[in-house]
């Protein structure tokens, strides 16, 4: 049996980041929490996962999954490590990233509610086939990850809007957390929460999200 593909993602110094595994912190801004119900101010961070080959690059066509009628946009930092990190220190976390990149963390809502009142993982909701789309992955130097406007947009009408400051727990602060609970490698991907106005999706979208200093994303929904 041959192995199959190794998942990467294009970057601006003209290679590939392969994928090695892709986590994501869940409620990580105070709006976005509130909107899903939850109280920002009591809750530490939560990871859950996507597999690595859930990745769409910038610019492909993302098929609408099966099993849902509401599909949702998550736009989001994402931290690309380029270091073995365990149990790091907040102050030294950012020595471990080798880049960030917009992306998408697509969301079958009601099958995520169904999990959640039947007491489930969420894997079923998160991590399908091609639910994380990745834009164009840029050195760390000279970008700042606590500040920045977030935006994301279908079909040209703004949805989401935001700021990397409004982050309840800081990409360095994340980078320990995760560390402390996973031996972080090169080339594992964090995806690092979402402003609020998620909202759902139907083929023929076409969504982009931007991140001032960092880049942008683009699909189509088919």
């Amino acid at each position: 049996m041959p192995a199959p593909p190794q998942p990467t993602v294009p970057t601006t110094t003209g290679g590939r980041f392969p994928v090695r595994r892709i986590f994501c912190v869940g409620r990580n801004y105070a709006a976005h929490a509130r909107e899903m119900g939850h109280d920002p101010d009591r809750e530490p961070p939560f990871f859950f996962s996507k597999p690595a080959d859930a990745v769409v690059a910038d610019g492909a066509d993302t098929p609408y999954p099966p099993l849902t009628g509401q599909l949702e946009h998550e736009v989001e930092l994402v931290v690309a490590i380029g270091a073995a990190a365990a149990d790091v220190p907040v102050a030294d976390a950012l020595d471990t990233v080798w880049g960030y990149g917009v992306g998408l963390d697509l969301t079958r809502r009601d099958l995520q509610a169904e999990a959640k009142r039947l007491g489930r993982p969420w894997d079923a909701a998160k991590g399908f086939d091609a639910s994380a789309t990745v834009g164009v992955l840029v050195p760390a130097a000279g970008v700042d990850p606590t500040h920045g406007t977030v935006e994301l947009t279908v079909n040209g009408t703004l949805r989401q809007a935001g700021d990397l400051a409004d982050q309840i727990w800081s990409v360095a602060e994340t980078i320990a957390e995760l560390s402390r609970a996973v031996r972080l490698a090169p080339g594992d991907l964090l995806m690092t929460g979402t402003p609020d106005g998620v909202g759902p999706l139907v083929r023929g979208d076409v969504v982009e999200g931007r991140i001032a200093g960092v880049g942008s994303v683009r699909t189509v929904v088919v």
